[in-house]
């Protein structure tokens, strides 16, 4: 790469070009329309075990004050219909939520009448998309749980719509809250020079292979090395999947998914003034006071342009696997992801 500037640049843009949007700060971007002063939230979703989690947290009898007074009021229970450990999770989870105070409504449209923020906790990617559109149309603030979506190319449009919708939105695994992981980034040991970190990767036929599960400690990867991933190349067998980023100014970064063994996620921060293990995962609590934090702000504590990339590196390491274990560029993923997401915008 010649000019790894311009590419920067590329990737900085891509998402809002897509809407024919300029790049601005999240608080320009969505901030025209008054962020929600109400302390509803309504889940979409109880096919994933986050959902009463994340009530347990803002329902309890004494919840944390740094959750803001939040609390789950209504809960649209559907999600996947075709992933059976999501779907089969539906009845005892809504039988769980209902414990907590929480009503249960028949439709999307039922539940943003009822509440001022959203938690997207729909376990099956591909539906995020379609049901993010009500309730960016009906002005609510909104965390996308993970995965955000099963394609670049869904996570692209959401972005974009989102600044249509002048609605504040941002996605992320809770391992980015993982307290040496926020140590390492705020600089305890200087610059980043390097990473690589590991979790279960199990496979979901529904989904590109690190969307599913993978996902999370490619963000905990993100977490300390932020953006500027110029190619990836991935080795996998089958209990085994290893991908390695080539950053722009050197850095290199790898994760390793598993596909048994321990359940456990970890890994290392290689910087200029010392190392840093990333092991010790923190729990649900520190993301979902940043979620509180953002329903008060409006204010996304994840940046778009990183969300993008860490889904740009997933998909490149698809196309690297595809390609025999040839480095896939993430500025051509982009540039295909960039195309399909204009033709989603159009019909949205």
């Amino acid at each position: 790469m010649k000019n790894p500037y311009n590419r920067r640049k590329f990737i900085r843009t891509t998402a809002a070009s897509a809407a024919g949007l300029s790049v601005m700060s999240a608080g320009a971007a969505f901030g025209a329309r008054p962020v929600q002063t109400g302390k509803r939230i309504g889940i979409i979703g109880l096919d994933t075990s986050h959902s009463i989690a994340f009530t347990k947290e803002f329902n309890a009898d004494n919840p944390d004050p740094a959750l803001k007074g939040y609390k789950v009021v209504a809960a649209y229970p559907h999600g996947s219909s075709e992933i059976e450990s999501s779907y089969s999770r539906i009845p005892k989870y809504t039988k769980q939520i209902q414990e907590f105070g929480v009503k249960i409504v028949d439709s999307i449209g039922a539940l943003l009448k009822m509440v001022d923020v959203v938690l997207l906790e729909t376990n099956d990617g591909r539906l995020h998309l379609e049901q993010s559109i009500p309730v960016m149309k009906a002005g609510k603030t909104m965390f996308i749980d993970k995965p955000m979506t099963a394609s670049l190319a869904d996570a692209i449009a959401i972005f974009a719509l989102a600044k249509k919708y002048k609605i504040p939105v941002f996605s992320s695994s809770s391992l980015r809250y993982t307290e040496n992981a926020q140590i390492a980034a705020n600089g305890k040991i200087g610059k980043i020079v390097g990473a690589t970190t590991y979790g279960p990767s199990e496979i979901e036929e529904t989904h590109p292979d690190l969307f599913w599960y993978g996902i999370h400690a490619v963000e905990l990867m993100y977490t300390v090395m932020g953006t500027g991933c110029r190619t990836v190349t991935r080795v996998n067998t089958e209990s085994t999947d290893v991908a390695v980023g080539v950053w722009d100014d050197g850095k290199v970064g790898t994760f390793r998914g598993m596909r048994a063994g321990k359940y456990e996620f970890g890994g290392t921060a290689f910087g200029e003034e010392g190392n840093m293990s990333l092991a010790g995962y923190s729990g649900y609590k520190p993301l979902l006071i940043k979620v509180a934090e953002f329903f008060e702000t409006g204010e996304p504590p994840v940046r778009e342009e990183e969300t993008i990339e860490l889904f740009a590196f997933m998909e490149a390491a698809d196309e690297s696997k595809r390609r025999g274990g040839m480095p896939a560029a993430i500025e051509d993923v982009m540039k295909k992801a960039n195309a399909e997401a204009e033709k989603i915008i159009k019909k949205s």
